[in-house]
């Protein structure tokens, strides 16, 4: 059986550590195992960081580019494999896995630009003879932990931006699809970083524990659940850290009277079921406004659907594929009977879904519920699969209030060919980011990803200007050369220029 180990500057683990199982979900199959660490391998790996990371801080902002540069080059040479790698113990398809790759490439590419983005402000003149400039120092070591839905594309965005920017970073990647990370370390590694500049360490909460606690690492960047990000939060802060920890979602697509329902529909396809809905950017609520627009909706919706094809990862002509674990699995399909014991109409029911020569993968056919209500717990929750629920609003007033009063608050899209309606609705919805006829809002890499509410955890956004506003600090210095008088006198004492 294939063993995934830890990528650190010191070698492998002790091979007696514990091990966690990694399926391969199209087949049902183990495939691999990955080796679990303890606090007593992060400590290795902090010690081999702290060895790299001051010489990489003092290497120039351009030379640190060059090895983003290089490490771009390397992913795009290696995309089918890596996609290929990642659907294989993910079980999205191969297409769906490039989509993975190639979001957190973006975020690559806006590091190679650091030497821009690091420049500080500068202040000439600021009291007599006085100047004041400010200048982005790295933190020293940051960490990331990382779920299992997207295994390149949410590590690319927070080693990316602090390794660019001076630190040097240790990776926690989920342990259900962990051979991802793994490469991209050993990309990176390849692209010119000095060796213990980025470190993969396998774990549970055990590692997670250890990194929060760790008096080494300065940040920690995480991405998971709401209550584990909640718990991460609160225990990084506690521990002296800057924490960022996005959590959940439940994100609502807002569908308009005078909304093109074709396009919708299209949209709903890619964006309720897309990678079997396993994305915190998914859009598992379809909020029509009025009954005639949920009427012609859900029966545009409901052939639209029966033709999705589900297929393993490797199928180029599926539309998505198996859920990652058999667990997650019984989790998807207990959501869907409680949605039915609550009251909601279950139209498609994707229960019990085979697939033929496949039957002991994790599949999870396409779900459709319509007449959900605030009140279900169904509503309520993240049920991070392939499950579109309808809730039917009366008016536009209710469709800002539903996604605003909800506990989480990722992502929201209102499709609309109204332009008034558009611009209130993003003016007024209390949700972190907004799509106007785009129905996953993910931000490009020069602007920034976070929600609000219980969907993130801290004040600072992934990537973009805030990611590097996350994982720098500022450091502000006032100068004066002063000019003394022939007899070695100064006339003047020191005013602060703000007293000038």
């Amino acid at each position: 059986m294939r063993q995934i180990e830890h990528f650190m500057a010191d070698g492998a683990s002790n091979g007696a550590a514990r091990k966690h199982q990694v399926w391969n979900p199209s087949t049902g199959e183990i495939q691999a195992e990955v080796t679990l660490g303890d606090a007593a391998l992060l400590d290795r790996a902090v010690a081999n960081a702290l060895k790299v990371q001051p010489a990489w801080a003092a290497t120039n902002p351009q030379k640190r580019a060059r090895v983003m540069f290089r490490y771009k080059e390397l992913i795009e040479a290696n995309m089918q494999e890596l996609a290929e790698l990642l659907a294989s113990e993910h079980g999205k398809v191969v297409d769906d896995a490039k989509g993975d790759v190639q979001r957190g490439l973006e975020v690559i590419e806006y590091a190679c630009g650091i030497p821009h983005v690091m420049k500080g402000e500068y202040t000439q003149g600021a009291g007599p003879g006085i100047d004041v400039y400010s200048m982005r120092q790295p933190l020293g070591i940051g960490a990331g932990i990382t779920p299992f839905n997207f295994p390149a594309m949410i590590p690319m965005w927070m080693f990316g931006m602090a390794i660019a920017a001076g630190n040097a970073f240790i990776l926690k990647p989920s342990e259900r699809d962990p051979s991802v990370p793994v490469r991209l370390a050993e990309l990176f590694r390849e692209a010119g970083a000095p060796e213990g500049l980025l470190q993969v360490v396998h774990g549970d909460k055990e590692m997670v524990d250890a990194i929060l606690d760790h008096p080494e690492i300065s940040a920690v960047s995480f991405v998971g659940s709401s209550d584990i990000a909640h718990y991460v939060y609160k225990r990084g802060v506690a521990a002296g850290k800057r924490v960022q920890a996005m959590g959940g979602a439940k994100n609502h697509g807002i569908v308009m009277p005078d909304a093109d329902l074709d396009m919708v529909v299209n949209d709903l396809a890619g964006a309720a079921f897309g990678s079997a809905g396993e994305r915190c950017m998914a859009l598992p609520v379809v909020v029509p406004v009025g009954e005639d627009t949920a009427n012609r909706l859900r029966e545009k919706l409901i052939p639209a659907i029966n033709a999705l094809r589900i297929g393993v990862s490797n199928d180029p002509d599926a539309h998505y594929g198996p859920v990652v674990t058999p667990e997650h699995k019984a989790r998807v399909e207990q959501w869907i009977d409680t949605a039915e014991a609550e009251g909601g109409e279950i139209v498609i029911d994707g229960r019990g879904f085979s697939l033929q020569g496949h039957e002991k993968g994790f599949f999870v056919g396409p779900t459709l519920i319509d007449h959900v209500t605030t009140e279900m717990e169904s509503y309520k929750e993240e049920i991070f699969g392939p499950v579109l629920q309808i809730v039917r609003a009366r008016d536009f007033e209710e469709a800002v209030r539903l996604p605003s009063a909800h506990q989480y608050g990722n992502g929201v899209a209102i499709f609309t060919r109204n332009g008034h309606a558009a611009r209130e609705f993003a003016s007024r919805v209390n949700v972190g980011m907004v799509g106007i006829n785009v129905p996953i809002p993910v931000p490009v890499a020069y602007h920034s990803f976070g929600g609000w509410k219980r969907s993130a955890f801290g004040d600072t956004n992934q990537y973009g200007t805030e990611g590097l506003k996350f994982w720098t600090k500022v450091k502000t210095v006032t100068q004066r050369w002063p000019d003394g008088a022939a007899d070695g006198s100064y006339e003047n004492a020191f005013v602060i220029p703000t007293m000038g």
